[in-house]
């Protein structure tokens, strides 16, 4: 800048100016390099400048570790590929952030959302959102609409169920701190008390084991585990979404996050412009649906 050059200074903001329009109409830029700010009445408070993150010039998204399939790819977040790596790296250049100016964390799922100063500037690990964990913490818009599926060994008594009530008599197992043990409590009500893991692959290795009779997680990990984990299990159904809206995955921020609503707009951005539903096709399982347990 050249403070003392009225001038050139003004040349200088216009030719800002050009070069941001231009951007917002090219195609997305190279992986080095950031591309436009959130467009329209977002641009000029999410400019990348302004945000203050963790690190100077720098993203820093935390997940879980280890990071599974779909939604990551071969236990490496910072790869590009899987689900949720692609939607972080699509959310950071939205933001102005190119994939050498992201930084991964590892966060352990339940410390993510639980109270108290966070250390990265947003976490994406299959978090769902609700008005309970909004109490400690700050969510972008849904990046993810999800249903909870249950899995069982073919063959075993679970695999015959077509209803909730088949369910209640069985074992159940699901990850601790996740929707998939609250649907388990609180809709399927079973009536011995579901085996809670501390990581999803444990849960998992349970029903392989015989630990459990089946295990509730969302559907696109259930589609992962039964294709490539567990071939010998099946998906027994889906729940219906409950409180008549969609459950979704969201970007987990700190609470009051200076971040929150840049990052929102970037989700939102991502959303309207078909980017999430390109990626969801592109990493997710395109499996027919299980069928509706009720």
């Amino acid at each position: 800048m050249y403070p003392a050059l009225r001038v050139l200074r003004r040349a200088a903001a216009a030719a800002t100016v050009a070069l941001l329009a231009t951007a917002v109409g090219c195609a997305p830029q190279p992986e080095e390099k950031a591309s436009a700010s959130p467009s329209g009445s977002a641009a000029k408070s999410c400019a990348k400048s302004t945000l203050a993150t963790k690190a100077s010039g720098k993203l820093t998204i935390a997940t879980d570790e280890p990071a599974y399939e779909p939604w990551f790819n071969d236990d490496k977040p910072a790869n590009g590929r899987g689900f949720e790596s692609a939607v972080a790296y699509a959310v950071a250049r939205q933001l102005g952030y190119g994939k050498s100016a992201v930084v991964w964390q590892s966060v352990p799922f339940n410390k993510a959302f639980a109270p108290g100063v966070k250390s990265f500037d947003f976490d994406i690990n299959q978090v769902s959102i609700s008005a309970e964990r909004k109490k400690a913490v700050d969510f972008s818009s849904g990046y993810y609409d999800v249903r909870q599926a249950v899995i069982a060994l073919k063959g075993g008594k679970a695999a015959k169920a077509t209803s909730i009530a088949d369910l209640r008599d069985l074992k159940l197992g699901a990850q601790v701190g996740t929707t998939s043990l609250n649907y388990i409590s609180d809709l399927v009500k079973p009536s011995q008390q579901a085996a809670a893991y501390s990581r999803n692959d444990q849960a998992v290795s349970a029903l392989k084991n015989g630990q459990v009779d089946a295990i509730v997680t969302d559907l696109p990990t259930a589609f992962y585990v039964t294709s490539a984990q567990v071939t010998n299990a099946r998906i027994v159904g889906q729940f219906e979404n409950q409180g008549g809206t969609p459950e979704q995955f969201g970007l987990v921020l700190d609470k009051g996050s200076g971040l929150t609503s840049c990052v929102t707009s970037a989700v939102d951005a991502l959303r309207k412009d078909g980017t999430l539903a390109k990626l969801e096709k592109q990493w997710l399982s395109d499996a027919v649906d299980a069928p509706v347990l009720k």
